[in-house]
């Protein structure tokens, strides 16, 4: 342990004094929650992304679009299924009036009709409340790891100062027999809540800003994997014919009614406004 420690930063911790010990306590904590959230978050986000993958593969060998979600395997790590299983309940409601896949689940989807394009907009709706929610839980925690990178400097700043205005105020007391050796153990307990705040500050930056691109690179591939779900079935599924339905003609709708002028201040039209009669 000493010989990991500069000596300087050992000669801190010798001689620091209580408040010292909490800001160092404090950072500690920061430090095992901000690498159990990084830890945790790394190994999820790879468990999903190979989860992903297999889900995608699956998916794009199928025969049809609702294969899967026939099978009714659940895959808990895949975000492409949870936005896949939830797109699909909305249409199975659509086709056939039942969100789960029964016994006769196949047989009835062969004689089931279309959708409309806006059944199908609530088929989309479903699968954006999908990603939001894959989204959320993707970033969960990461608030945790931000805290660490931002509050770690300022606890450490804190204690610097609080040790420099304990050092000035043992300087007054002992006035002019003060020297080097008197003032070193002091700056030196100050110094140190410095630089273990940097400490715990640095790995907890570069972690986060590695984790936010992998969590953006993994949102914008769910919000692709929508489009390309939609795509499929919006293609299969949706009935895109034009309406055989008339509108009504201008004459049947009748003449609007306007209601009379009868303003005050109304003067006649000026002679050069009256239609002139038309001439053979």
């Amino acid at each position: 342990m000493e010989s990991f420690l500069s000596p300087g930063l050992l000669y801190g911790l010798e001689h620091s004094s209580l408040t010292c010990w909490i800001i160092c306590g404090i950072l500690a904590l920061l430090s095992i929650t901000s690498w159990a959230v990084i830890l945790s978050k790394h190994f999820l986000l790879s468990r999903v992304h190979r989860s992903n993958l297999s889900f995608l593969r699956e998916y794009r060998e199928s025969n049809h679009p609702l294969e899967l979600f026939q099978q009714r395997e659940h895959r808990e790590y895949s975000s492409y299924y949870h936005i896949y299983h939830a797109a699909c309940r909305e249409m199975a409601w659509y086709l056939l009036g039942e969100d789960e896949p029964g016994a006769t689940f196949a047989a009835r989807l062969q004689g089931a009709g279309r959708i409309t394009p806006s059944q199908m907009g609530a088929v989309q709706n479903s699968m954006e409340r999908s990603v939001a929610e894959a989204a959320l839980r993707l970033e969960a925690r990461m608030s945790w790891v931000a805290t660490a990178l931002s509050g770690a400097p300022f606890l450490g700043l804190l204690g610097t100062v609080w040790g420099i205005l304990d050092t000035f105020s043992m300087l007054t007391t002992a006035g002019s027999t003060a020297d080097l050796a008197t003032l070193a153990p002091g700056i030196t307990t100050a110094l140190v809540t410095t630089v273990l705040g940097l400490l715990v500050a640095i790995p907890s930056m570069v972690c986060y800003n590695s984790l936010v691109n992998r969590i953006r690179g993994m949102v914008v591939r769910l919000d692709n994997f929508a489009s390309e779900l939609s795509a499929g079935l919006d293609r299969t599924f949706v009935d895109h014919r034009f309406s055989t339905e008339i509108l009504p003609s201008m004459s049947a709708l009748g003449s609007p009614s306007m209601p009379a002028f009868t303003g005050t201040n109304s003067s006649p039209l000026p002679s050069a406004m009256h239609a002139a009669p038309l001439r053979a």
